[in-house]
């Protein structure tokens, strides 16, 4: 990770990484990509590589800049905050994106980063660097969601090894991973600090997963049930009851990605803007400005806020001090964006009317279907990786210092 004394690395240093960014992403990035991220690789999900995907995924995963700050012992690339903000400038520069994605990044890797083992980092690291295994999350339970410390999956100790039976429910792309970040009960005398931190294999025997479809028409999570999963103990991250300390913090880091603008969020508000939409589809004045007044208002005050949150995300970047990692501020940050995001797709429909709200057939252009799944895939914004309520009351708790009273 970056020293302090590297994060303030001299200008002419970080103009001569620019040059150095710049004239490799030019010489390995396919121009034929150019926009064409896939949706689904923030869960993981299928990707059907065309062979340029592949060689720019794989160049990417060798450079280790999918991850450019991770720690290069582990295949990341070890930059500074400062360097991978330009990489990520030279990257939007040419319409380059980053295919090394998916849970192993956003929330499994910096946390093994800071709980794991030597061994299990050197394990499992340099296949989430490179894009080769993808990670599924097991927390909530069918009677444990919004109180996921009343989980039941049971991990029962076999001596070098757990056998594990239970069922988890919404994991993520579940259905295409290979491997399982999951809280298990090992202890059922006591509530949270009964709960551990557990590798499983997606392709052990007893592991079933049956996916879920949405409102959207996709299917991107799974239940998935644990049948007498024999798993080593060496899968153990941490202690045995550290699973609780552990499971939090990784969520963290999954709020963090997803306020940032990683995973489907950040994807959701990509693509044209709303005022580009709204004079496609609505009638403009004399002076080309939307002619409806308070849709125009509207659109500016959605416009104004997106812009806001941007700043106040770098401007906590540049703030950020040493290598502490996000904090309880992360749930402010998720409810803003989630709020955000679903505005925008809320706006864009009104302003597209009947045009927005095709699901199959002839008279819809593919962006149009695109926006009405975006659309009701955005209701669960809100709800994934911690629903709003949750995150107000870990804000309340956490940051505001409010107590329960009984």
């Amino acid at each position: 990770m970056a020293s302090a004394a590297e994060l303030d690395r001299p200008t002419d240093s970080l103009d001569s990484f620019r040059l150095e960014a710049r004239a490799w992403l030019e010489a390995n990035f396919p121009q034929s990509l150019r926009g064409k991220d896939n949706a689904m690789s923030a869960v993981d999900g299928p990707t059907d590589e065309t062979p340029e995907q592949k060689a720019w995924r794989e160049a990417m995963g060798e450079k280790g800049w999918g991850v450019p700050t991770w720690p290069s012992e582990y295949g990341g690339g070890g930059l500074t905050r400062e360097q991978a903000r330009v990489l990520g400038e030279e990257m939007m520069r040419i319409g380059a994106w980053n295919p090394i994605g998916g849970m192993g990044v956003m929330m499994f890797g910096p946390t093994l980063l800071e709980y794991g083992s030597e061994e299990q980092k050197r394990q499992h690291i340099p296949g989430i660097v490179r894009g080769e295994v993808r990670w599924c999350q097991g927390y909530s339970e069918p009677g444990a969601g919004s109180d996921l410390a009343s989980l039941q999956t049971f991990a029962e100790d076999k001596g070098d090894h757990y056998i594990v039976n239970g069922q988890k429910t919404w994991t993520s792309g579940g259905q295409w991973a290979d491997k399982c970040f999951a809280l298990v009960r090992t202890d059922k005398t006591q509530k949270h600090a009964g709960i551990s931190f557990l590798l499983i294999d997606m392709d052990a025997e007893g592991v079933e997963t049956r996916p879920i479809k949405l409102i959207s028409g996709a299917s991107p999570f799974c239940e998935t049930f644990f049948t007498n999963v024999k798993v080593p103990k060496e899968n153990l991250v941490g202690r045995e009851g550290q699973g609780w300390e552990i499971g939090t913090r990784l969520l963290q880091h999954e709020r963090n990605s997803l306020s940032g603008g990683g995973g489907s969020q950040g994807r959701m508000n990509q693509g044209e803007q709303i005022p580009a939409i709204a004079k496609k589809y609505r009638e403009v004045d004399a002076k080309g400005r939307l002619a409806d007044s308070d849709l125009r208002t509207r659109i500016i005050k959605h416009e104004m806020d997106q812009r806001a949150f941007a700043l106040t995300l770098r401007r906590a970047a540049l703030e950020a001090k040493g290598n502490a990692g996000p904090s309880a501020a992360t749930s402010v940050m998720k409810n803003v964006g989630a709020r955000i995001t679903q505005d925008r797709a809320e706006l864009a429909i009104e302003i597209m009317g009947m045009q927005g709200l095709g699901w199959e057939g002839e008279g819809f252009s593919q962006e149009e279907l695109a926006q009405t799944r975006t659309w009701l895939w955005g209701k669960a914004v809100s709800i994934y990786g911690g629903s709003s309520e949750i995150q107000n009351n870990v804000i309340a708790k956490r940051i505001l210092g409010m107590l329960d009273h009984q």
